[in-house]
């Protein structure tokens, strides 16, 4: 089982869809680079994303300076302006940016899109911003071995609500039945961890049960993760 890393993700245009997906998106824990051309707009985004900046995306020079190699993922949210979608969809597939999601207003912008690279086209009026950006983060949320059709070992990190109490205190098997098979805390694994040792930040939850179960605990602790 591979250990979770933070996913980074790339929203350019911030009108109202592209600003609620990068707040839902670092709230739900991942990185975001939010990106437009209005000082104003970016001002406003600022405090609520790990990085924005103001950059005109028709300027070719100024979208090779941002560097994409290192995203999960690009959600290109521009307004009306095809040519600037087109440009900056071309940029994120040069890049190697292997998840594209591309705002269309009809359909026949949307096959341009898929035409160039976008490997997914949304409609601000079929989909909100939040359930793309959730539907994003919670795909990550833990890593998952499973052992039959029903039943997976997850792992998954620690929520902020969690940290500092114990497993007698969490009381996962009644309120999920679940069981917590091992807890990773650094370079160790816990196997059987105490039920009175307090967790911390950074734990790793090796956790079995029911897929559905664990969906549901990933769904319900995922925007209180640090």
């Amino acid at each position: 089982m591979k250990k979770q890393s933070q996913k980074e993700y790339i929203v350019i245009g911030l009108g109202r869809f592209g600003t609620s997906i990068a707040k839902q998106l670092e709230a739900n824990g991942c990185k975001v680079l939010a990106i437009d051309n209005s000082e104003q707009k970016i001002r406003q985004i600022a405090e609520h994303v790990t990085l924005a900046m103001c950059v005109d995306v028709t300027n070719e020079e100024a979208l090779s300076e941002l560097g994409g190699k290192n995203f999960d993922g690009a959600i290109i949210s521009i307004g009306h302006s095809l040519d600037a979608s087109v440009l900056a969809t071309i940029w994120a597939k040069e890049q190697g940016i292997p998840q594209i999601i591309a705002k269309a207003y009809d359909d026949m912008q949307g096959k341009i899109l898929t035409k160039i690279g976008a490997d997914k086209i949304v409609h601000p009026e079929k989909e909100t911003g939040i359930q793309l950006a959730n539907d994003l983060a919670f795909n990550n949320l833990f890593d998952a071995i499973e052992l039959s059709s029903e039943y997976s070992i997850a792992e998954m990190l620690t929520p902020t609500e969690w940290i500092g109490k114990n497993l007698i205190e969490l009381n996962l098997r009644k309120k999920y039945n679940v069981n917590v098979i091992a807890i990773k805390r650094g370079g160790s694994l816990l196997i059987n961890p105490p039920a009175d040792s307090p967790t911390k930040k950074g734990d790793l939850f090796m956790i079995l049960g029911l897929n559905s179960t664990l969906k549901k605990i990933a769904s319900a602790n995922a925007l209180r993760r640090e």
